[in-house]
């Protein structure tokens, strides 16, 4: 470039302008770098989160499996042949006819004594 040209770029730009922009450059740096910063913290924290929402998802497939398994053994428990079966293993025979009580208290059909075998009686 011509010394002429510099010259006239140099009456164009003032002398001071370069000293006057470096605070405002500085700011938007360090206006940028706090918004990277500011993201950075904010996917690692959404990160945890998933890791937080896998863990206790994982853990609710196998309560939820445990639940089932009681359950089912809960079901054995309550069928009709197991609960005979135990009955006649602690000594329980079935029962006769039964009687109701009237709210007047007279009785209302015939009682009978539960008689039977418990040993006898098996299937």
């Amino acid at each position: 470039m011509s010394a002429q040209r510099l010259s006239r770029l140099a009456r164009l730009v003032p002398a001071g302008a370069s000293a006057a922009r470096t605070p405002f450059v500085l700011l938007v740096v360090v206006i940028l770098g706090a918004g990277l910063l500011g993201l950075l913290l904010l996917n690692a924290a959404v990160n945890q989160g998933s890791f937080q929402l896998s863990k206790l998802e994982k853990q609710t497939g196998e309560l939820t499996d445990e639940q089932q398994a009681l359950q089912q053994e809960v079901d054995s428990y309550s069928a009709p042949g197991a609960l005979e079966k135990r009955a006649r293993d602690l000594g329980l025979v079935p029962g006769g006819t039964p009687a109701f009580l009237e709210p007047d208290g007279t009785v209302k059909g015939k009682p009978e004594k539960a008689t039977g075998d418990p040993k006898q009686e098996e299937r």
